[in-house]
């Protein structure tokens, strides 16, 4: 069998593979909810198409010509990758795809409970770097949601994309057990004035950088972020050499390192900053598993760090709104 420049209807191969299952064009027409005529003409025009007898007729019904029997697995093949295609766009058919930056952030865990909650939601889980990046996919449409922390000082939310804040996370103060702080129950962020925050993977125009950078602004002190990043294992493993070095963690960032290294986790206090996550989307996505995403994020938590909290100034408005 050759074709040459066939426009092929995907009707008319979805009707053909109705009627070879069905063994007869009257029993492939009640299942398509047409008349018998209907198949027939739609199995003839695809033969125009092809150039080529697909069916060979006989009183008890149809059966494959050669030609037939080796177009079959062509046309489910062909049906097949439409119906992928289609349910890759479908609202409901496809998975949800959410933006989490790390995977090793507290809002990764958050979305892994809401899988719990909800099995019958795939997810896509993508890590993209920049808000502007992530915003802009949620624009086009390549994911539906991320979480960050609303966009960053001076950049206003573009039109059409919604934010809630679902998330505030308290930051800890990470300290080697050398260092001063390491036997206090807890420390208030003026008296980190004088002390190294490092954190080598602050990049500028990022949104947490924003947020650190306005932090430190407020109460006084300096983030150090000289030094090459070799990523979080390798900072917690200068922090716990260290007598002077501290950083930020969060006790719900999912963490493990060795116990030689006697790490301490500080609590801040009067006030606690805590990192705003809020989730974004497309006004007009209408996948089902965002609303169960958002209905989910939205009830209250038990772990909500209350009210003397300290969040940016750029941040509040979407705390305002919601």
């Amino acid at each position: 069998m050759r074709i040459y420049d066939a426009d092929v209807d995907l009707t008319a191969v979805r009707t053909f593979v109705a009627a070879v299952d069905a063994g007869q064009f009257q029993l492939a027409a009640a299942e398509l909810a047409i008349t018998q005529q209907a198949v027939s003409k739609r199995v003839a025009a695809l033969e125009k198409d092809l150039g080529v007898r697909l069916f060979a007729r006989a009183a008890r019904g149809v059966h494959l010509t050669i030609d037939g029997q080796a177009f079959l697995p062509h046309a489910r093949a062909l049906l097949d990758a439409a119906d992928r295609a289609s349910d890759s766009v479908r609202p409901g058919r496809r998975p949800l795809r959410v933006d989490v930056i790390r995977r090793r952030v507290a809002v990764a865990g958050v979305l892994r409970d809401f899988h719990r909650a909800h099995p019958e939601f795939d997810l896509d889980v993508i890590t993209l770097f920049a808000s502007e990046e992530a915003i802009a996919a949620v624009r086009s449409g390549t994911i539906d949601a991320t979480f960050r922390a609303v966009a960053a000082p001076g950049r206003p939310l573009p039109d059409g994309i919604e934010a809630v804040p679902v998330l505030n996370e308290p930051l800890h103060l990470c300290v080697g057990p050398g260092h001063p702080f390491a036997s206090a129950r807890s420390v208030t962020p003026g008296q980190l004035s004088g002390h190294r925050v490092w954190m080598p993977g602050n990049e500028p125009g990022t949104e947490w950088t924003a947020y650190y950078d306005a932090l430190a602004a407020e109460f006084g002190f300096t983030i150090d972020t000289i030094g090459p990043n070799f990523g979080v294992d390798a900072l917690i493993d200068t922090i716990a050499d260290s007598s002077t070095l501290a950083t930020f963690l969060s006790d719900r960032t999912p963490l493990v390192w060795p116990v030689g290294h006697d790490l301490r986790r500080v609590p801040l206090r009067d006030p606690t900053p805590v990192y705003p996550h809020s989730l974004l989307w497309r006004a007009d996505n209408p996948h089902p598993a965002l609303a169960a995403l958002r209905e989910y994020l939205e009830s209250p938590r038990p772990d909500d760090p209350g009210t003397d909290i300290w969040i940016p100034d750029w941040a509040r408005s979407v705390h305002r709104e919601s």
